[in-house]
């Protein structure tokens, strides 16, 4: 239990010893919670075999990390650290304070011999012990039951023991083998372990960027997905349809009700919620001119007929991964002819963009075929500056005028983490060769302030955004979400089909 917590810890108590014998007492025997090993349990176990080949020799740790306090005694909902969560196969809320720890193998004739996995927890209580009744963070009564550790080993196919053994284990002969972690999944875990390696004959020079090259490695390991992760994104973006089909049967309504943008988001977080584990990251539900702010998440306007509303957002399911897509609706039901033009723009930047998304072609080449669309667009509408043309404003060095309506990138990594692999360098991610098995987004934009003296008066207020969730296959892409309207024509009959 934190300090705060400690502070704020006023519940009553089980004091007597009569009540505890009475309250351990009475209770059936708890049925089997896991049947067989998790849908998860073999990409993870392949997951942690290439960890494993690039760091022989080594123990590896990387914890879950722990419950963060809200307010008081109050905790947020937990989600374990992405690099977890990707090499033991537990999502959703699964299991605060576990550490998973890569052990070397080593034969007897000294050969490499890989690594145990050994995933430390905190494991279902005895019925006997006041957790079970008195402690409200773990105990069962309180937040329910956790899994055994017969669980976990049936579930994930890897070793599994208490949560207080782990101190023993990590640390041991720190001064004959390396030992890394992944630094930012607990910092409490790793200043610890940081003083019991140093005990044991590690050197304090050097910790942290030889655990760094962990968690990068980690980091860039995850952009190639493979069938399961490519399966999850596949559930993510049906999930995320549905919630977008919802928010459009919910306009007219969002428009009267006051606070429209709320409505918005509250109704697209219910069917996140009920289709996973809950929204991937805080939903963009901008109207009109917050449309031009590109990270509004206070979503605490009036959403008015006659305007846009763009919505960014997003399903996690279970597994942890996560959409991430983009519409811009005409509130009324009809784009006026301004918005259409600029819509239109978008569109024609956004195939630009998909089109190039195929192996060979390099990250960057994406952005630079959706950025061309738009600075041709700018520059037919008269927007650049005078003398300059498409090609002087796309120059890196002296250009990029253009990008006053267009300020963000095209397209990033996708999985786990809705920016996903970001711990890659710049020749890993945005010089790189796209390869079958990276997902994408793919997602330009226009952006007219209301306040935009450089901007012509009808399209000021204005701003328009679409975003696709896009997978690299052998011989070009296919875009995960394309069941999503996105023409113009196309988005109004969405909206004509489900609006009341």
């Amino acid at each position: 239990m934190s300090e705060e917590q400690q502070q704020a810890d006023n519940r009553a108590r089980a004091t007597t010893d009569e009540f505890r014998a009475f309250v351990r007492d009475g209770w059936a025997p708890r049925r089997p919670t896991v049947t067989g090993p998790s849908p998860a349990a073999a990409p993870a176990a392949a997951h942690r075999a290439l960890v494993s080949a690039a760091y022989p020799r080594q123990r590896l740790i990387i914890p879950a990390g722990g419950l963060k306090v809200r307010s008081n005694d109050c905790d947020y909902v937990f989600r374990p650290h992405t690099a977890f969560a990707w090499l033991t196969g537990l999502g959703a809320d699964r299991e605060p304070d576990a550490v998973l720890v890569l052990d070397p193998v080593i034969g007897a004739d000294g050969t490499d011999g890989g690594h145990d996995a050994v995933l430390y927890f905190r494991p279902l209580a005895d019925r006997d012990s006041d957790e079970f009744f008195a402690d409200s963070r773990y105990g069962e009564f309180w937040v329910g039951a956790r899994p055994s550790i017969a669980d976990i080993e049936l579930e994930l196919g890897l070793t599994a023991r208490h949560v207080d053994e782990f101190a023993a284990a990590a640390s041991k002969d720190a001064g004959e083998i390396t030992v890394r972690v992944v630094r930012d999944a607990d910092l409490a875990l790793t200043a610890r372990l940081d003083a019991a390696r140093v005990e044991n004959g590690a050197e304090q020079e050097g910790l942290k960027e030889s655990d760094d090259a962990l968690a990068h490695d980690i980091s860039h390991l995850r952009m190639c997905k493979d069938d399961y992760e490519i399966e999850q994104m596949r559930a993510a973006v049906a999930a995320t349809h549905h919630g977008f089909d919802a928010m459009v049967s919910q306009l007219a309504v969002a428009a009267e009700a006051g606070r429209g943008e709320r409505w918005l988001e509250g109704t697209f977080a219910l069917h996140a919620r009920h289709r996973g584990n809950g929204v991937g990251y805080d939903s963009i539900c901008a109207a009109g001119d917050h449309a031009n702010t590109l990270h509004w998440i206070k979503n605490t306007g009036e959403v008015r007929e006659g305007d846009l509303v763009l919505i960014d957002a997003g399903v996690e399911v279970d597994s942890l991964f996560t959409a991430d897509v983009t519409r811009t609706f005409p509130v009324s039901g009809t784009f006026t002819d301004a918005q259409r033009e600029i819509y239109d723009a978008v569109y024609a930047a956004q195939e630009a963009g998909i089109a190039a998304v195929k192996p060979g072609n390099t990250f960057s080449d994406v952005h630079a075929a959706a950025i061309r669309v738009i600075a041709e667009h700018l520059h037919a509408w008269g927007l650049l500056p005078d003398g300059v043309s498409v090609e002087d404003t796309l120059d890196k060095e002296h250009g990029q005028y253009h990008r006053r309506w267009m300020v963000h990138g095209t397209s990033h990594h996708l999985g786990l983490d809705v920016h996903d692999c970001a711990l890659a360098t710049r020749e890993e991610y945005m010089d790189a060769e796209l390869r079958p098995g990276m997902v994408l987004t793919v997602e330009p934009g226009l952006y007219f302030k209301a306040d935009d003296l450089l901007a012509p008066e009808r399209f000021r207020g204005t701003g328009v955004r679409i975003e696709d969730d896009v997978l690299v296959t052998q011989d070009g892409c296919e875009n995960l979400s394309a069941g999503m309207p996105r023409t113009s024509a196309d988005v109004e009959a969405w909206i004509a089909r489900l609006r009341p």
